[in-house]
């Protein structure tokens, strides 16, 4: 009887090596995670904060969170402040609630 065999059915040999593709260079890249500091002067400074104290996000949702309370303890006082430093205030708080709510669905998926 003879063979048959559709379109790409066929035997198949390929070496699937997952450390090489997950280190070999893309650009200026090497490796899955690469963080690109920019021009610091003190790149060192920055790379042992990262491993020791947080990534970026949890360094800048740390400062979200305490200039959070600092926004709510202002609340009697807004009367005092100009238009421009009301819509700030407003831009942060809209920018704050739509980190939660991230923060909050990502919670969710899991």
């Amino acid at each position: 009887m003879p063979e048959f065999r559709l379109p790409l059915s066929g035997d198949v040999t390929q070496a699937i090596n997952p450390w090489f593709d997950m280190f070999k260079a893309f650009g200026s890249q090497f490796g899955l995670i690469n963080i690109n500091l920019g021009r610091s002067p003190a790149p060192e400074i920055e790379q042992k904060v990262l491993q020791e104290v947080g990534s970026y996000g949890r360094q800048l949702g740390r400062m979200g969170d305490a200039l959070n309370v600092l926004v709510e303890k202002l609340e009697p006082k807004l009367g005092d402040l100009t238009k421009e430093e009301r819509l700030a205030l407003d831009a942060f708080r809209v920018m704050q609630a739509e980190i939660d709510q991230i923060k909050s669905d990502h919670r969710l998926s899991r």
